[in-house]
């Protein structure tokens, strides 16, 4: 049975490194595996960025990836911990009744869901605003 406030806070702390997918869907999902890569990208882009500086332009260009892939990783959650009851257990456990106990939200849910919602937001503003920053530092 796949549960889904299990797959919310999997999608929210570890969605950048695929593990939603792989708990969702098992160990031989592409996606899985290709979702990391951004994610080391961007690391490579802010360890980059420590070591050389912000002029750098590989970094500028790398550190958004990180902050797109966690405001994504953030929306697949909210997505998932806002699907009804019904949906989930039709989509992730199809064998299952349609109101069985995996697909209910709860309060880790509600409490997942928030979290989601604020540091996915905040995270996005931010890398938006990081972007904007250098691209107009850069051509100016």
């Amino acid at each position: 049975m796949k549960n889904k406030t299990i797959a919310l806070w999997a999608t929210f702390i570890g969605g950048p490194l695929g593990l939603q997918r792989i708990y969702l869907t098992g160990r031989y999902d592409s996606w899985a595996w290709i979702t990391p890569i951004p994610t080391l990208l961007g690391l490579y882009g802010v360890q980059r960025a420590r070591a050389i500086g912000l002029d750098d332009p590989l970094s500028w260009i790398l550190i958004p990836m990180l902050g797109f892939t966690f405001s994504g990783c953030a929306i697949a959650a909210l997505r998932y911990g806002l699907m009804d009851a019904q949906t989930w257990n039709l989509r992730f456990n199809p064998g299952a009744d349609e109101q069985h106990q995996a697909g209910q939200t709860h309060w880790m849910t509600v409490f997942g869901l928030a979290s989601a919602l604020f540091i996915g937001a905040t995270v996005l503003i931010a890398t938006i605003a990081f972007s904007f920053q250098r691209y107009f530092e850069f051509t100016a």
